[in-house]
């Protein structure tokens, strides 16, 4: 470590992991189901601060379990984001993306949103330099680290930013629903209860958030996710399309999990290569000069095919 490094680190480091999993909100189940999500994020993160240098940094991220290396990716983003608003002049993020973080490109904008948010910046204005179709992923990533850093604001008050877009609420609104999950510590009925405690125009993206986490992170085996896909009712589209996003983004990366193929089983009615494959086939010559995000094209083209050959019915596919 550098003594550039170790300075970062002690001025934004984070001290322990699991003492963010005891704030309010979180139940003990959290951090007993989370711990290995929690440390491959923060070994990530700290790793940035240590040394952003590529060459140094992506073996140290690639050292970890492969199964966790999207969570690994995520606290990069978070590390190589914050440093670029802190040094404006420097262009890591680009660099990383474009590089070595391109096939985990979703989990490191989940992570540069989890910057944004600390460091209070407005997402929104910095889309036009990323990934056209994903670019809308850091406001998941903002909502989340909302809701997971600021429960009682965020969950209990219900606060949104005043600042967002209609669309960036309900990307805000999909994160929030993802730390629901975590902090929930995949303990189902304690997670459709908070849900059902949001306006009811809230509620999909909330379950999309949720069909998302519980695909792409686990935490619970096929009893626990059959009572997430019962307890998700008529948002049960909104969760086979998050686990479908889930499954996309372990493909790309080449680390497929067991519990991602089995919440497609049981969301979708699809293993996780058909669930691949109909994200793939939805991505095909999407429209990049229309009035809507074509994020949100790519995923009503998703819930059509979920309705056509998955287990859900022909419900509302938005």
């Amino acid at each position: 470590m550098t003594a550039l490094g170790k300075l970062r680190k002690s001025l934004f480091g984070i001290p322990s992991e699991k003492a963010v999993f005891s704030r309010p909100g979180f139940v003990p189940e959290a951090w007993l189901r989370f711990q290995p999500v929690a440390h491959s994020l923060v070994e990530g993160y700290h790793a940035t601060l240590e040394d952003s240098r590529l060459e140094m940094l992506v073996p140290r991220l690639n050292a970890i379990d492969p199964e966790l290396h999207g969570f690994a990716y995520e606290g990069a983003g978070m590390g190589i984001a914050a440093l670029d608003i802190i040094s404006p002049w420097k262009h890591r993020l680009q660099a990383f993306v474009e590089g070595p973080a391109a096939p985990h490109i979703y989990p490191t904008y989940v992570g540069v949103g989890l910057a944004l948010a600390r460091l209070r910046r407005n997402p929104e204005r910095m889309l036009a330099r990323l990934d056209p179709l994903l670019c809308w992923v850091v406001v998941d990533g903002y909502g989340f680290h909302e809701a997971f850093f600021s429960w009682r604001r965020t969950i209990e008050e219900k606060v949104t930013p005043t600042r967002f877009s209609g669309y960036a609420l309900r990307l805000f609104d999909q994160g929030v629903g993802r730390a629901i999950w975590f902090a929930s510590g995949a303990l189902v009925e304690r997670v459709a209860a908070i849900i059902a405690t949001f306006p009811v125009a809230r509620q999909a993206e909330l379950w999309s958030g949720v069909g998302l986490a519980s695909a792409y992170a686990g935490g619970g085996d096929r009893a626990v996710l059959e009572s997430v896909w019962e307890s998700a009712g008529s948002y049960q589209l909104q969760l086979a399309r998050g686990a479908v996003v889930a499954a996309n983004g372990r493909h790309q990366a080449g680390n497929s999990a067991a519990h991602t193929n089995l919440a497609c089983q049981i969301y979708c009615g699809l293993p996780s290569e058909q669930a691949v494959h109909i994200a793939y086939v939805a991505s095909e010559n999407l429209p990049t000069d229309g009035p809507e995000p074509i994020y949100e094209i790519w995923r009503q083209r998703i819930s059509v095919q979920l309705v056509t050959v998955g287990r859900v019915g022909a419900i509302d596919t938005k």
